[in-house]
This record gives C-alpha cells, sequence and structure tokens, in this order.
C-alpha cells in the first residue's frame, strides 16, 4: 500500500503536470489553498476529500490485492457475443429497429 506520503507526492506531481497551482484547486473542488496544501504536506484526509481532490485533477481511486496491479474487471473486457435470436449470452435481446435510427442515414 502507498504511504500518506507517497499519494501526496504523486497529487502534486499530478496538479504541476496539469499546470495548476495550489490556490486554483479552489475553483476545482472549492477547497481554500492552506487545506489543499496540507493534503500535499501528507496530513491525513477523509476519503470523501481525497476522493474530491482526485476528481478535480482528473485521477481515479484503484484499489487491488496486496502485491497486484489493478485490472480490468472480467464483466468490463468480455465482448457481446449475439446468437442466431439477437440475443447476447445474457438473454438480453438487441433492440434491432433502433439501429436503423443510429447507424443508416438519408444520405445514402
Amino acid at each position: 500500500m502507498k504511504s500518506i506520503n507517497e499519494i501526496a507526492a504523486m497529487l502534486a506531481e499530478q496538479r504541476k503536470s496539469l499546470g495548476i497551482e495550489q490556490k486554483d484547486m479552489y475553483l476545482r473542488i472549492g477547497m481554500k489553498q492552506q487545506q489543499y496544501q496540507r493534503i500535499e504536506a501528507g496530513s491525513d484526509v477523509k476519503l470523501s476529500t481525497l476522493l474530491r481532490v482526485l476528481e478535480g485533477l482528473g485521477l481515479e481511486l484503484s484499489i487491488a490485492p496486496k502485491g497486484r496491479k489493478a485490472t480490468v474487471l472480467p464483466t468490463e473486457s468480455m465482448p457481446i457475443n449475439l446468437n442466431k435470436l439477437g440475443k447476447d449470452s445474457c438473454g438480453l435481446e438487441d433492440d434491432s429497429d433502433d439501429l436503423g435510427f443510429w447507424f443508416d442515414s438519408e444520405d445514402n
């Protein structure tokens, strides 16, 4: 697990790479410079505050088992295969009458 100081350093690095000053975090997340400065100094923060900071810096929280890197969940990476009836492997039907709306154009 990353230490609070490592996380604080990562936040500061991301902020700097975006070209944002600490005082500018007020406009992004409504946090005064002194509050944000304490976070980058390694002060302990609530999870809700960390999530707000991550959002403002275009980052997200990822949790993984120790010793492993975060991976994409199988459900996110599984392709959906439609069978002959237009149903996917979960039994959901493709709404084929809407396909014409999205993919057909009147210019053809």
